[in-house]
């Protein structure tokens, strides 16, 4: 069977070939409708855009689109650190770009990108997996980190949440805790539901004492969400928050109100930044840098190749610090 081209695209989307190779390349005057079609064709057909000509109507940019939820903090800075240094192996520019947490914001910063780019590096738990598919140009190869695409179409990499969770709930109950808090982060966002939704399965496997406050992933929230929790008479010995900048802001406010971390209450977070460990806090360890290194490879691997290599699960590593045992090394 014959390879579909851009005119069997045309001709099925019912609009011009001008106006498909618009909309394929990423184009701003190309409407929504017809950007729409484009990409239903595309997909019915499996019409895969030829290199070379599209090379002539497209010059390389050597640059990476990478959208973000956040400029701001240690995690963010550490994935961009890897994701720069695999960029300038191959001699490429990175062009960032944040969504500061709003999905509107997303959609123009993904658009943003069209025809300035060769590649995109796409980190966006907060988005709705139809408004992403929307703003993702069709032919531009890109790679997903922790968002959700319920197409499959974009090849992505994904940390096992679940697992990391669960190794804190056990390793929190072997340490005979038995009323434990979890300072998840904001509703919608895929990370935060996915560790939410794991403490409470894996505080309900072991018959622990289980409740759960809602943050929004900065350091004043776990700072907040301690003042509360002592304010309404919530009685915890063990506190996780789902990334180390909230467990860093509970640590503060816990030992402002006259408690013994780990004594009196043991706290745990997520992400392993690198103050954490000058903190000594106990956390699930992502490894922030290799997880940008990795995914800009395999998008370089896809854009030289056109390979799939389909979805990659990273599992992180649980790291005890003094936190919660003080027997252990910071």
């Amino acid at each position: 069977m014959a390879e579909a081209t851009i005119r069997d695209v045309a001709r099925r989307a019912q609009l011009s070939v001008a106006t498909v190779s618009r909309a394929l390349n990423g184009f701003d005057n190309v409407s929504e409708e017809a950007r729409a079609r484009v990409t239903e064709a595309v997909r019915d057909l499996g019409y895969v855009p030829h290199a070379g000509a599209r090379s002539l109507s497209l010059a390389r940019t050597n640059a990476i689109g990478v959208v973000l939820p956040d400029l701001h903090g240690e995690f963010f800075s550490e994935m961009v650190r890897g994701l720069d240094r695999e960029a300038s192996r191959h001699g490429y520019l990175l062009l960032l770009s944040n969504l500061h947490g709003s999905r509107q914001q997303a959609a123009l910063a993904l658009r943003a990108m069209h025809g300035r780019v060769d590649g995109l590096v796409v980190m966006a738990p907060q988005i709705d997996a139809k408004e992403l598919a929307t703003a993702l140009p069709p032919a531009l190869p890109s790679i997903l980190i922790n968002t959700r695409d319920e197409t499959g179409s974009r090849s992505a990499i994904r940390l096992d949440n679940r697992s990391g969770v669960r190794a804190v709930v056990d390793h929190l109950a072997a340490l005979g805790r038995k009323r434990l808090v979890h300072v998840a982060g904001p509703e919608g966002n895929v990370d935060a539901d996915e560790r939410a939704a794991a403490f409470l399965e894996a505080c309900a496997a072991r018959r622990l004492e289980r409740a759960v406050v809602r943050g929004d992933f900065e350091e004043s929230s776990g700072d907040q969400a301690v003042n509360s929790l002592l304010q309404n008479g919530q009685r915890f010995d063990a506190l996780f928050a789902a990334n180390d900048n909230m467990a860093i802001g509970a640590l503060q406010a816990l030992r402002s109100a006259g408690l013994k971390v780990p004594e009196d209450v043991a706290v745990a977070g997520f992400d392993d930044i690198p103050l954490a460990r000058h903190l000594g806090l106990t956390t699930v360890r992502v490894r922030i840098a290799e997880l940008g290194e990795r995914a800009l490879a395999r998008l370089f691997a896809a854009m030289a190749k056109g390979d799939d290599e389909g979805d990659e699960f990273h599992v992180p590593q649980l790291i005890v610090r003094p936190t919660t045992d003080p027997d252990a090394r910071a």
